[in-house]
Formats: structure tokens, sequence, C-alpha cells
């Protein structure tokens, strides 16, 4: 059994080359090397989400680099790239997408969730106060169930 699991490991190391990907050369300019590594990091991988065009190692992220360099090379601006690529793939693509009228969802969602939070939270224990004050002891069955809690010493 030993021996499979052995061979299993070995098999997937071998393989492990073959998933490789190539690493995206340097650019020979420092400044424009510069320039789209700080592009880069204003924009969103597509495919990841949740990190950034110069953090990914994903084939998009990759294919993006290389555009935002051709386009640095091409002399456009940055506010230019980024317009061609919000055009491409829409406001998505920008780490901070700006304030508007369709992004207002994703601005505003977190603090709206919170409220409703707080808000459920209030309730739920003024609800929970209120079923305290109605279920509360009488004295008769107070003296009762300290009598039964002491160990029936009190009992009458």
């Amino acid at each position: 059994m030993m021996r499979y699991v052995l061979l299993v490991c070995a098999a997937l190391l071998a393989a492990a080359p073959l998933y490789a990907k190539q690493a995206v050369p340097a650019g020979d300019d420092p400044v424009v090397e510069k320039r789209a590594v700080t592009l880069e990091e204003q924009l969103r991988c597509l495919v990841c989400q949740n990190q950034t065009i110069a953090e990914s190692r994903a084939d998009l992220a990759l294919d993006l680099k290389k555009e935002i360099r051709e386009q640095i090379r091409a002399g456009k601006s940055d506010d230019q790239i980024k317009q061609f690529l919000v055009d491409r793939y829409g406001d998505f693509v920008l780490y901070k997408p700006p304030f508007k009228a369709t992004t207002v969802l994703l601005w505003a969602g977190p603090f709206a969730l919170l409220l409703v939070g707080v808000i459920v939270l209030f309730v739920y224990l003024r609800r929970r106060r209120a079923r305290i004050v109605q279920t509360s002891l009488n004295d008769e069955q107070r003296s009762r169930a300290e009598a039964l809690l002491s160990g029936g010493k009190d009992r009458a």
C-alpha cells in the first residue's frame, strides 16, 4: 500500500513542471516597468477577483500585463489605459471602482448589511427581555425554588 502512495506522489511531482507558467519578462525600461506595476496594482484580476493583476498569476492577468505594457510603449496615458480596460471589462476591472449609480450597491451594501444586522439584534434583544419579564417568578414560586435549590432544608 505504501509503495502505491509513493508511486502516486512521484508521478505528481514529475508532472508538476507541466503546470508551470512562464514568468513575465521584466521590461527593458525601468520607468515603463514601474508605471506598469503601478497600473497593475490598481486593476482587479477578473479570474481571481480578490487580487490585483500585479498579484495574480492567472493567464488572463498575464495577458493584461502584456497589454498594459504594449499600451504604455504606444504612448498612452494611465487614464487612457484604464478607460480601455473599463470599456472592455466594465468597472469591475478597477480595484477601487468609482461611486456612481451602477456601483452604489457595491459601496453602500456593506453598510446596509451592518445596519440591518444591528436592527435585527436590537429587536431580538427587546423581545428576549420582554419574554424574560413575562416568565419571571412570583414570590411563592421564588421561595419554593430557593427551597429546592438549598436541598430541601426549608421545605414546608
